[in-house]
């Protein structure tokens, strides 16, 4: 069973580049890196193209599984969303309740992550954590080295 990701317009246009690309212009490729090593002669022993064909397969495989991400993708409108608790495309302030620091981050779909811009990951675990949560509430995160405790400050849409 696939699991349905949202995403913004812009998350969604380039997750379509990103596919388009890959079938283009690195699929012909491939093809003909597996051509040209096929040319020079006994595939018994042609490490060239053996290589050429393991990444063949790999860049099939990232295909079809962006493929899949693709085809249960929902575009979210986020002027729609509600902003009483901590969803998908929510922004939220948060803060530490072991060393008070504040952080602010704004939850996306996986292959929208990026934490030097502030986006985490639903799947990840202070993104699972935070879902549903409201101002105020404390989200207590499992983390490697223990339990974190997390205020809820402030929950916004872009």
């Amino acid at each position: 069973m696939s699991k349905v990701s949202y995403y913004t317009a812009e998350g969604l246009k380039k997750l379509r580049e990103e596919v388009d690309h890959l079938r283009d212009v690195e699929r012909p490729k491939a093809s003909n890196a597996i051509a040209e090593a096929r040319d020079k002669g006994d595939l018994s022993e042609n490490a060239e193209y053996d290589a050429a064909k393991e990444a063949q397969g790999m860049l099939e495989m990232r295909i079809s599984k962006l493929e899949e991400t693709l085809a249960n993708a929902r575009l979210i409108d986020e002027s729609q969303l509600d902003t009483s608790k901590v969803l998908v495309h929510s922004n939220v302030k948060i803060k530490n309740q072991t060393n008070g620091m504040e952080m602010q981050y704004k939850l996306v779909a996986q292959s929208e992550a990026d934490l030097k811009s502030g986006k985490i990951s639903t799947e990840s675990p202070i993104g699972k954590g935070l879902l549903g949560k409201k101002v105020g509430d404390i989200a207590e995160i499992q983390v490697p080295n223990g339990v974190m405790k997390f205020e809820i400050i402030e929950i916004t849409r872009d």
